[in-house]
């Protein structure tokens, strides 16, 4: 065989230009974003008088926008990356464990309240990274997929506690009210989970 034909046969590099596009597109773009909102939203959220509360739940709700926009983008335009799949979710964490966090800290939740989310959300990635490293995907259900959107709605309402006044609405009692609810969506789909990666590798242990 000729050293040119062996040429041949070797995959193309690619061009550092090309790598730079595609981790810099537009939804990663977005994902890297919502990275640094949180830190905008932790400092105003962290002298909560009422103006930056204001300003801090509207960081926030940008924030969770671009979280709903990255993902459809992605699937749209068919730019779904490994840098995206792996800082989309890390992205995710940090900003609602820091809401999470400000809110115990000026005692608009119950910290149990706050630690029950935020393990539960690490349980189910280590079970998904568990399972990546055996070549299995766990994808996100639908409860999932709920108990984000109340979370993020329930940040919200309690960042504004004290800031706005909406007539016959209790922000605490209706953004407590809404984690409640979060919580028992994210155990419940955090048992679906456990099962479902207990059922893969049971059906991958018995082919092995």
């Amino acid at each position: 065989m000729s050293q040119a034909h062996v040429a041949k046969a070797q995959p193309k590099a690619v061009p550092v230009k090309k790598r730079i596009e595609q981790t810099f597109n537009l939804p990663n773009t977005l994902t890297f974003l919502r990275i640094l909102l949180v830190p905008v939203y932790i400092g105003l959220f962290s002298t909560p008088t009422v103006e930056r509360s204001i300003f801090a739940a509207a960081v926030f709700g940008l924030a969770a926008l671009t979280d709903l926009l990255d993902g459809y983008i992605a699937r749209q335009r068919a730019q779904v990356t490994k840098v995206g799949r792996l800082f989309d979710p890390i992205a995710d964490k940090f900003l609602v464990i820091s809401g999470l966090v400000l809110l115990v800290q000026f005692q608009r939740i119950e910290a149990w309240l706050a630690i029950a989310l935020i393990v539960r959300d690490l349980a189910v990635t280590g079970i998904r990274a568990v399972a990546a490293s055996r070549g299995l995907i766990i994808a996100a259900g639908i409860l999932g997929k709920y108990k984000v959107v109340l979370q993020i709605i329930a940040i919200i309402l309690l960042t504004l506690e004290g800031a706005v006044s909406i007539s016959m609405l209790n922000l605490h009692l209706v953004g407590t009210s809404t984690l409640y609810v979060a919580l028992i969506f994210s155990l419940v789909s955090a048992g679906q989970y456990v099962l479902e990666a207990w059922n893969e590798f049971s059906k991958k242990g018995g082919n092995s």
